[in-house]
């Protein structure tokens, strides 16, 4: 077991710290504006079962191997991966697994901190008197002013620089300790707020009444790539936390854990958003129009609008910043440990190479929107290089390497398993499911991304256009009527 090596940066006090540092690099945006939606428009509980069993078959593999390679390794991502394929006796260029881990997660922090920002400026928005007229031009101002998304995304770069720079103990445990408590409270505090708003059930029906009926492959596939992005796999923040776990923490049950909180935080915020926003009459969604169009005209509405939208946004800024010290810590890691530098140097070079790429993605709402790579924006370009290809490769990669390159004895010693069940159904997941999974998953997004024109949501798009334009017309010939009607998913009001 790795308890002769020691990591240079230092180690987790306890199992709880890790437990609570992994959950907050896996809990950001997505728990928050993505799953609760996908949840309650793809099946409800029928889906959430099928997302647990994904999470059992993807999510736990694949991170019991991150943690472990971490661990064994007790150094950045790129050098325990070079240590640990020189102890295997195969090639050294493993270690590009973990360096191209730490590149994905420096520019996924270039593009998450403009998004972060957008977050950090609602916690000042008032909430009070908003139209949904009011609120989508709030938003479009704000993506529209390039100073506005270069100072909130350079004010959360800088935080994220100034508590990595402070060292694992004094850094990053620390405010670990203080944001993840701060974060469950207020996500409590929000649940108990959504149970007074006289819709409370209803949003409770939309996110756990199970309707299989709505379980097909296409869905069954989101919930595999939810599965797996949900939990920071693939980009070297859980292996470099690994790093820093106690040789005597076990690594099975500290896994499950996180799983269980990252799963728990994403339920919890379905049950503190949809009751507001079915209490209001608004339509449910998902991203940045469900966040910062729908819910400031929620709050707006209703008793203490003001206190508790601007809870939710701390909660959002808290979510973000628990992520982001996660993206950058592989890199910063690597400096201190290949250049012999010290981690203020490390943390600030890094922190401005990922601060200059972001301008980019900063100003692809604006000065640079016509701008765009293989037709999209820099912004979503990036996002798309790093979550739809760089993760799912690193995910398979890390897989392979655990299942197929790492001798069998050294990852029964150390997970401090005995070869019984458990461990073999992990480690058959490991070699041949995972993988294959992990696999199918990135294939589709491949396929999706290159016929897109023709994808079946377009086509709905397309069908539901001309329903409309038909229903219109015919509307049109009656006399003395006015009617109007909410599309569900755009929130637009045709009449």
């Amino acid at each position: 077991m790795s308890e002769d090596k020691k990591s240079i940066h230092g180690t987790w006090s306890s199992r709880w710290t890790f437990i609570l540092a992994a959950t907050g690099s896996a809990v950001g945006l997505g728990n928050i504006w993505k799953f609760p939606y996908m949840a309650g428009d793809n099946g409800g509980g029928a889906f959430v079962l099928v997302y647990l069993a994904c999470i059992c078959i993807i999510g736990l593999p694949i991170m019991l191997g991150e943690i472990m390679i971490g661990r064994r390794g007790r150094s950045s991502p790129a050098n325990s991966m070079k240590s640990l394929a020189a102890e295997a006796n195969t090639t050294s260029a493993w270690t590009l697994l973990g360096a191209t881990g730490a590149l994905a997660g420096l520019l996924i922090l270039s593009f998450y901190s403009v998004a972060a920002g957008w977050a950090m400026s609602y916690i000042f928005n008032g909430f009070q008197n908003i139209t949904a007229e009011s609120s989508s031009a709030s938003f479009k101002n704000l993506l529209s002013s390039p100073l506005s998304l270069i100072f909130w995304h350079s004010l959360f770069i800088s935080l994220t620089v100034f508590i990595v720079a402070r060292g694992i103990l004094k850094g990053l445990e620390k405010w670990i300790n203080t944001l993840m408590p701060m974060l469950f409270l207020i996500i409590l505090l929000l649940c108990i707020y959504a149970m007074q708003t006289g819709a409370f059930f209803e949003g409770l029906r939309y996110l756990f009444m199970p309707d299989f009926s709505k379980i097909n492959p296409q869905v069954m596939l989101e919930a595999l790539g939810q599965a797996f992005f949900t939990l920071s796999l693939g980009m070297g923040a859980i292996m470099a936390y690994g790093a820093y776990m106690p040789a005597n923490q076990n690594i099975g049950k500290t896994a499950v854990s996180v799983a269980a909180l990252d799963t728990g935080v994403a339920l919890l915020a379905g049950i503190a958003i949809f009751p507001i926003v079915f209490a209001n009459g608004l339509a449910p969604s998902a991203g940045p129009g469900l966040v910062f169009e729908t819910l400031p005209i929620a709050f707006s509405a209703m008793p203490l609008g003001i206190l508790f939208g601007t809870l939710f946004f701390v909660l959002l800024s808290i979510a973000a910043l628990s992520s982001s010290i996660s993206l950058i810590e592989p890199g910063v890691a690597w400096l201190i440990e290949s250049l012999k530098i010290k981690r203020i140097t490390a943390t600030i070079l890094l922190g401005f190479t990922a601060w200059f790429i972001g301008l980019f993605s900063a100003l692809s709402f604006n000065l640079l929107s016509e701008f765009t790579i293989f037709g999209k924006t820099f912004f979503n370009a990036t996002d798309f290089l790093t979550n739809q290809i760089m993760l799912p490769l690193g995910g398979i990669f890390i897989a392979i390497f655990v299942g197929w390159i790492m001798k069998k004895e050294h990852v029964l010693d150390e997970l401090g398993f005995q070869e019984n069940f458990i461990f073999k159904a992990w480690y058959f997941s490991v070699r041949f499911v995972a993988p294959t999974l992990v696999g199918l998953v990135f294939l589709s997004l491949l396929y999706f991304f290159f016929t897109e024109e023709e994808s079946p949501d377009n086509e709905k798009e397309e069908e539901k256009e001309i329903y409309i334009e038909e229903m219109v017309e015919e509307l049109e010939e009656l006399k003395g009527f006015s009617i109007s009607f909410r599309d569900p998913k755009t929130n637009e009001i045709y009449l």
